[in-house]
């Protein structure tokens, strides 16, 4: 429904005396959702918008960086879907492997069960189960916060639509030759039972031991170190570099692995640094990825010595000892044999994790399948250097080159039972067949599908066409793809982006899935810090929503949001954001109880006071400014502009200017209740995208049209009028001086004192009352004394403050502020004015003292102006 089909204005409209967001929120929410405001028609003549849901989790719930990221998403659909375009913010979940495998079987553990006692087939259906039961609470959270999605498009992925995606690109990248299977060093973590990704291992400090260990015995003796002793069943050869002097004559000789009744090679090898340590590197080519190179390029034997569980393998003592076990069993034993040189312990290094269970994790040798980046990864690189590709801000481009550019195939199997199976039959003579979802699989004697699920990142790195129906050339891909813009955090740069840049360009036809990568950073606690179940600072969004209302917290997580940067959060800003909600409550219930109207055309221009042509200037220049920064992602600033302007500048100035206007009744309080209606009106559809709750309910309540999400996005008419502009900037000047000079006096703000105000050399007569308001003078009146006389900008305002304040001690207290100022002020420029100092400061450090002249010299100037107001005494 357009504007000019909504109702027309209440004639009589009431709010409640105050705002209560658990009373409107939910009830809004699920209005808007019944209407359809946020459903997607591709039938449509309008331009399309689409932003995908970074698929949360199915086993997640909403925290405090999904808040984050949504209301910056929901913020620009809703503008979108206001300038008239055809918004799409498509929802969706991830059915999230190892972590959803994991929550079941922890469930089947109550029980005294495994995964194995059900089987694969009755163990997916049961967590089919809990996904129905349980999965899922996140869709709640999100109307919790407002989300505008298109919720009759919702996706899972593994339904039965995404699931035909996967299949499809896997047997044309299988077609191809872009899939394939080998043999590599992957991270294998022995609690999942699965291989993880690179991307998936999170590294701490760990502390552990460094062993130094002789291998050979007399001229053919050689010292390694190892964190890993137990790793040291696997060797199968020692590497030296080439042109290292010291072992020359024991390249291409064999030595004696100790423990073991093998003999080990020693080999020469670039890759070895000469400099480190001894200069010589054991070499396990089952468990480390730089020995496994080295072993492909001397053709040295892979010896696995752990299961999948990293239990020992290597018949003998060490056989059936967990892998920490082994390393203390195995270093007591090489000590025993006078084999161990030196030991560090506590030895800290880098140690990786599984980021699901934090197990510490295994490189391991094994079978998988693989995607060979190389093509992929050089069109995803490319569709940012020419142009059609833009990353947001641009800084961050750098990251993603780097990672881009130097990208490793990808292992894409996971050895679990939920996920998409891998649609590939292996028959009875090594034959291998790639499945697509409308071919029959092979069938018959030895034909099995492999065992194999694919990465999760593989799906969603399908997120933004699959969701819209390919491979199928349907109606909603033709209109939505590709995305108008993806909003994610940087962290995720590597995970997820990168894939579905490469699978975008691939499936499309060099079609790149975004126009724009909008990259934010991660949210923090109030010092900074990284918020974590560990450090006790995880902060539920819903506790902050239930005390302080959706739009508090929206509002605080939007002026934190600058580009790529990481937003740190207290509950005090959530706590100043409701205030500012009850500001523009109040003070728009205030406006429409005293003449704001929407109803007819603005007034002319020359029926307008200067306060009024202020006003809608300023209204303008900040739909432009607000306009400008929404297309630079700019979040905190354009809502910092909206803040100082509507509390500033609408309700602390226009209003305040105003009420004399309206108490005083006639044709000009209609005009500037005109003006203020227009204000109003478009300062609630400005503020929109970022709180709509309470904008919602003031902006039908202002206009009695149906709903602010379908109103119009103001535009900038143009009016400008720079001469209101100097004059009320003025006015504001003389109000903010004299109001500073009461503070500092110690008045309170709305104690009044007897004033004589003296215009005549400013254009501010007409503006008398309404500073005399503001000021709270009070008449001169018989007995006036000036005790004191402020001249500022133009005009004199002298004060009569006897009875009010101490004149010798307020004096006395002014000069001592001023020599202070004035020390500060010498020390200042004595550094500044030192060659010597200048020439080894640090910049930050000259422009601080730069700083604190700058204010002593402010200092001085106010103090002795405030002294000069004072009467002698």
């Amino acid at each position: 429904m357009t504007e000019n089909s909504q109702a027309q204005p209440a004639a009589n409209p009431e709010l409640p005396t105050q705002y209560a967001p658990a009373e409107v929120e939910g009830k809004l929410y699920e209005r808007w959702v019944e209407r359809g405001y946020f459903e997607a028609d591709e039938k449509s003549g309008k331009p399309p918008y689409t932003i995908v849901i970074p698929p949360p989790n199915v086993t997640g719930s909403l925290h405090l960086g999904h808040a984050f990221e949504h209301t910056i998403i929901d913020a620009l659909t809703r503008r979108k879907r206001m300038q008239g375009y055809e918004t799409l913010w498509q929802p969706g979940m991830d059915h999230a492997g190892i972590a959803t495998q994991n929550v079941v079987e922890r469930e089947l553990a109550k029980e005294g069960k495994s995964r194995h006692d059900l089987g694969r087939t009755d163990f997916v259906e049961r967590v089919w189960q809990w996904k129905e039961e349980s999965g899922g609470q996140i869709s709640g959270q999100m109307r919790r916060l407002g989300d505008g999605v298109a919720w009759s498009r919702e996706r899972f992925t593994m339904d039965e639509g995404l699931s035909a995606a996967v299949q499809t690109i896997f047997k044309r990248l299988f077609d191809d030759g872009l899939i394939y299977r080998a043999e590599r060093i992957i991270n294998w973590c022995p609690r999942c039972l699965t291989a993880i990704s690179d991307i998936e291992v999170e590294y701490q400090d760990d502390n552990g031991e460094l062993v130094s260990i002789k291998y050979g015995d007399g001229d053919e003796t050689l010292v390694v170190a190892t964190t890993r002793a137990e790793t040291m069943l696997g060797d199968t050869a020692v590497a030296v570099h080439p042109d290292d002097a010291r072992y020359t004559h024991l390249v291409g000789r064999r030595i004696k692995l100790p423990l073991t009744d093998r003999t080990i090679p020693v080999v020469a090898d670039e890759h070895v640094d000469p400099e480190f340590g001894t200069g010589a590197v054991k070499v396990t080519p089952a468990h480390d990825p730089n020995d496994f190179e080295i072993g492909r390029r001397h053709d040295l034997p892979n010896v696995t010595v752990m299961d999948e569980r990293a239990v020992i393998t290597v018949p003998g003592p060490f056989q059936g000892l967990d892998r920490f076990e082994a390393r203390s069993t195995i270093v007591a034993a090489l000590r025993a044999e006078g084999r161990i040189v030196a030991e560090k312990r506590p030895y800290v290094h880098s140690v990786g994790h599984c980021s699901r269970c934090k197990t510490t994790v295994e490189p391991r040798l094994s079978l998988q399948w693989w995607v060979k980046v190389g093509p992929l990864a050089k069109a995803a690189g490319d569709a940012v250097r020419d142009g059609r590709v833009t990353i947001h801000p641009k800084e961050m481009e750098s990251r993603y080159f780097a990672w881009i550019d130097n990208l490793n195939d990808w292992n894409i199997s996971r050895q679990l039972w939920w996920g998409h199976r891998i649609p590939v039959w292996h028959g009875p003579n090594g034959e291998t067949v790639a499945v697509g979802p409308n071919d029959e699989p092979p069938t018959g004697e030895g034909w099995s599908q492999d065992t194999d699920v694919l990465d999760t990142w593989f799906s969603s790195g399908l997120w933004p066409f699959s969701t819209l129906g390919w491979p199928e050339q349907t109606p909603s891909l033709e209109k939505f793809y590709p995305n108008s813009v993806l909003v994610t955090g940087y962290d995720i740069l590597f995970f997820w982006v990168a894939r579905m840049m490469m699978f975008g360009l691939y499936a499309m036809d060099g079609t790149p899935p975004f126009h724009t990568i909008a990259l934010h950073g991660m949210v923090r606690d109030e010092h900074g810090k990284k918020m974590s179940k560990t450090f006790g600072n995880v902060v539920n969004p819903l506790d902050w929503m239930d005390k302080y209302g959706a739009d508090a917290v929206r509002f605080t997580l939007a002026r934190g949001a600058n580009p790529g940067v990481d937003v740190p959060i207290g509950e005090d800003w959530v706590q100043g954001s409701r205030n500012f909600a009850n500001k523009v409550w109040n003070a728009t219930r205030f406006a429409m109880m005293n003449g704001a109207t929407v109803e007819g055309p603005l007034p002319d221009v020359a029926e307008m006071s200067a306060t009024d042509r202020w006003i809608l200037s300023r209204l303008n220049e900040t739909v432009a400014q607000v306009d400008a920064l929404y297309e630079d992602y700019q979040f905190a600033k354009l809502s910092d502009a909206l803040f100082h302007f509507a509390w500033d500048e609408v309700f602390d100035w226009y209003v305040e200017l105003s009420k004399t206007t309206f108490f005083a009744g006639g044709e000009q309080a209609k005009v500037s209740g005109r003006v203020l209606g227009e204000v109003l009106d478009v300062t609630l559809r400005l503020l929109h995208p970022i709180v709509p709750f309470v904008t919602e309910t003031l902006w039908t309540t202002l206009t009695g049209k149906e709903s602010v999400v379908v109103a119009d996005w103001p535009a900038d008419s143009g009016f400008r009028d720079q001469a209101a502009e100097r004059e009320i900037e003025h006015l504001q000047q003389v109000v903010t001086e004299v109001r500073r000079f009461r503070s500092d006096q110690g008045l309170q703000p709305g104690q009044k004192v007897p004033g004589r105000l003296d215009l005549t050399a400013t254009p501010l007569a007409a503006h008398e009352t309404a500073i005399r308001q503001l000021l709270r003078l009070q008449e001169e009146g018989d007995a006036f004394q000036a005790t004191a006389t402020l001249p500022v900008a133009g005009a004199t305002v002298a004060l009569d403050l006897s009875g009010t304040i101490d004149v010798p001690a307020e004096r006395k207290r002014l000069t001592k502020d001023r020599d202070a100022a004035e020390k500060e002020k010498q020390q200042a420029t004595a550094k500044l004015g030192n060659e010597a100092f200048l020439a080894k400061a640090p910049d930050n450090v000259v422009d601080k003292i730069r700083g604190r002249l700058a204010k002593a010299e402010a200092d001085i100037e106010r103090l002795t102006a405030q002294l000069a107001a004072l009467p002698e005494g």
